[in-house]
């Protein structure tokens, strides 16, 4: 089962599911394109926060490319404590 944490929003596991699923880099356009229900400002929002916490990381600065991490596969197969999400 995934954690909760408080940072998350219902949005988060959508998104790194696209990842996931994927297994490319893209920038948040092709994301929010791609996820229904999820908007573009919401997935702008989204990704950078993801990347602080360790489950994307932003891998093309200049066109603003965003891929799942090793952290964030683990987050969504049940892998990672909630304590070592909450605390990061």
């Amino acid at each position: 089962m995934r954690p909760l944490v408080s940072w998350m929003t219902k949005s988060d596991p959508a998104i790194l599911e696209f990842f996931e699923e994927t297994g490319i880099a893209m920038p948040p356009a092709v994301v929010s394109f791609n996820i229904k229900g999820v908007s573009h400002p919401t997935v702008k929002r989204r990704l950078p926060i993801l990347v602080d916490h360790g489950l994307l990381e932003k891998v093309d600065e200049d066109r603003g490319y965003y891929q799942i991490t090793d952290r964030g596969r683990a987050y969504l197969s049940g892998e990672l404590e909630a304590d070592a999400l909450e605390n990061q």
